[in-house]
């Protein structure tokens, strides 16, 4: 029998043992959409990681192992070979079961939108009024607007659309970036406008760019990421009525 998790809510507020922590065999991905320009960066190949990551800052394959057609955290963050722009972004997501842990220590990750603004990957799940370090946010700026997360050790969704900094010819930026966030189905991040880069940025990131890769925060937890795929945009539709 599947377990919904919205009716775990009451039994997690009595502070009662969940039946959570149970992987759902039928979480199946949502397949990439057949649409023109929609690029598959880890559908659940070996060859689609030696493709499309390394590690991040070298050009060292990434070292993050595959189970069960997704990659598991370890061995330092990774970033795309590609650079992007604008676009919008899938990626599934489990968090580890760490019933001791807390905070930050539990099932950290981060998703770095142009390796510059991490959106953050979190065991949050029950808290009532995420904040700024929670799943959702973009880390230590703008919490989730509700708490969506499921618990863990189940399958959970990100679709993000991100709109990069515009830059002036001295590379100052004229209009800052902004996010869009859906985490299971519901808006967590409503065209949010972000101040500059969070803590996910490494120093050569610290500027600003009109492209960036799309980094995966390996933060000492075994965080599991499968069914990434993302579209670039272009910056403005046409002009033609």
């Amino acid at each position: 029998m599947t377990v919904c998790w919205m009716s775990l809510m009451p039994i997690v507020a009595l502070g009662l043992p969940h039946p959570s922590i149970v992987a759902q065999a039928d979480q199946a991905p949502i397949p990439p959409p057949k649409f023109p320009g929609v690029v598959v960066l880890f559908a659940g190949q070996p060859d689609e990681m030696a493709t499309n990551w390394v590690r991040r800052g070298t050009d060292q394959p990434a070292a993050w192992r595959i189970e069960d057609g997704a990659m598991i955290v370890g061995g330092g963050d990774i970033a795309t070979k590609q650079e992007f722009g604008d676009f919008q972004l899938h990626i599934e997501f489990r968090t580890p079961d760490m019933p001791n842990a807390t905070g930050q220590g539990k099932g950290n990750s981060g998703i770095g939108l142009h390796g510059r603004y991490e959106i953050q990957v979190l065991d949050s799940f029950g808290i009532e009024t995420p904040g700024q370090g929670d799943c959702g946010a973009v880390y230590g700026q703008a919490a989730a607007l509700v708490n969506a997360c499921k618990p863990p050790m189940q399958w959970q969704t990100y679709d993000i659309v991100f709109r990069a900094p515009r830059l002036g010819d001295d590379n100052a930026v004229v209009q800052k970036p902004r996010v869009t966030v859906m985490l299971n189905g519901i808006v967590i991040q409503n065209n949010t406008e972000m101040e500059g880069p969070t803590g996910i940025q490494s120093p050569r990131e610290r500027q600003p760019s009109k492209t960036g890769p799309i980094v995966l925060q390996d933060h000492g937890n075994k965080v599991e990421y499968r069914n990434i795929w993302i579209m670039p945009l272009p910056e403005k539709g046409s002009d033609k009525y």
